[in-house]
């Protein structure tokens, strides 16, 4: 059978194995100033357990679980002990906006040879790259992207062919172990893949007759255990697609199910800091503030990362986290083909800095296919592979420079703050001020 952009899901409910543990274990962060020592004298007195360093070699954040609950409210004791804060451990949705129109370019599958890599014509051309004038940036400047580009999301199809030859090897926060493929949360019966999962029910993707994500009538993305499959396979195919010469790191902290425990994003960051990347690309969104994401944030922020992040899917001016850490994070809205802003969209200057095509957009698949997508986890990457675009130009670049230079922006309505973003204007913006 042809290989096809336009695939089926066919969904079989896992069962749960295993005996339910006899108590249920709380997770907390909690970090401190006196390292693990001040960690373990705090567990002696509470009945906790250290499960480990959330910040590696900092050692100042810590995983701890117990089946006691634990307060979040510090005691003298504790502040003795150096302890700044203890936060009940979070497990978070990552954002998936529904829709049910299949794009034309989806059909359009002619092979073109897009920086080395033989891509569809219908994913390099897509309007939204044409929206961002994203190859008059490319080919005006002679740039393609450079660096390392950080993605905590659901994983990546390590060996998806458009890929493959810029992924780094990455980690798995939620198994703890290296790589971050996105093929271990499902068990497939295709023939082209395997993996160490006990269960005997599988998930077929069968790649001839529907758009993986078609919510509307594909059960992999209607709810259920791998409502976020391929999510992170998505956002990489975006970093690419506007930095092609970017390396991608791709940090797994959500499974297929669309859900991630705080504890994994804040491990995320402070690796995405130790292996290197200078950006990190954060499709997710957080309702409520935490001190150990804003202090990861703010560690990342120090040694000189770019932080963009998706500005939900909520239609509301509410502040969700991090694209609220002012400063810190550049927050992303969507916007739809035509210059407005998408009706699931968050807005406003609390969450967005800037916006880009969020509706519709085509990019990579596992199983080296490609699918389409809607929401504001989709228009982020645009944004940070443009801050990868930067790189090429100039290299000594930090939060503050690549906002400033975002900000020259298509300006569209007061609620998108500095507008659309313009690829070619921001990448000019860059290259002025740092001459």
């Amino acid at each position: 059978m042809k290989r096809s952009i336009h695939i089926l899901a066919i969904l079989v409910a896992l069962t749960a194995l295993g005996a339910k543990p006899a108590e249920a274990q709380n997770r907390y962060i909690v970090q401190t100033s006196g390292g693990l020592g001040s960690v373990l004298n705090l567990c002696s007195l509470l009945g906790c357990q250290v499960q480990g360093s959330l910040d590696g070699p900092i050692g100042q954040t810590f995983l701890v679980t117990s089946t006691n609950l634990i307060s979040g409210v510090l005691n003298f004791l504790e502040s003795l002990l150096g302890i700044k804060s203890i936060e009940q451990d979070r497990l978070l949705p990552i954002p998936i906006h529904p829709f049910n129109t299949i794009p034309p370019g989806l059909s359009d599958t002619t092979p073109v040879n897009y920086y080395g890599s033989v891509v569809y014509h219908g994913y390099a051309a897509q309007p939204a790259a044409q929206i961002i004038r994203l190859s008059d940036a490319q080919q005006g400047f002679r740039i393609s992207g450079a660096g390392i580009v950080a993605v905590i999301d659901t994983g990546v199809d390590t060996t998806h062919p458009v890929l493959r030859p810029v992924l780094l090897p990455g980690y798995d926060f939620t198994r703890n172990q290296p790589g971050a493929s996105e093929w271990l949360d499902v068990p497939l019966l295709n023939g082209s893949t395997t993996t160490n999962s006990e269960d005997p029910d599988p998930v077929v993707v069968q790649q001839s007759s529907a758009a993986i994500l078609d919510q509307s009538s594909a059960a992999i993305l209607d709810g259920g255990p791998y409502s976020a499959f391929g999510h992170g396979t998505m956002t990489c195919g975006l970093v690419h697609l506007v930095a092609p010469s970017t390396k991608i790191l791709p940090l797994k902290a959500f499974t297929s199910n669309g859900t991630g425990y705080l504890s994994n994003i804040v491990a995320a960051l402070y690796y995405a800091v130790g292996h290197n990347a200078g950006i990190v690309n954060m499709s997710f969104d957080v309702k409520t503030s935490s001190a150990a994401l804003n202090q990861a944030v703010s560690y990342a922020n120090q040694k000189g990362l770019v932080l963009v992040a998706a500005a939900g899917n909520e239609s509301t001016s509410a502040p969700v986290y991090p694209a609220a850490l002012d400063g810190k994070v550049a927050g992303i809205a969507s916007t739809t083909d035509w210059d407005a802003r998408s009706s699931f969209s968050n807005y406003g200057n609390t969450d967005v800095w800037v916006a880009a095509p969020g509706e519709y957009v085509i990019s990579t698949f596992p199983g080296g296919t490609y699918g389409s997508a809607s929401g504001t986890s989709f228009s982020s990457p645009l944004v940070a592979g443009t801050v990868a675009l930067f790189l090429s130009a100039n290299p000594s670049l930090n939060q503050s420079h690549a906002t400033s230079a975002l900000s020259h922006a298509i300006q569209l309505t007061p609620d998108l703050n500095h507008g659309r973003l313009d690829v070619y204007q921001a990448v000019s913006a860059w290259v002025n001020s740092s001459h």
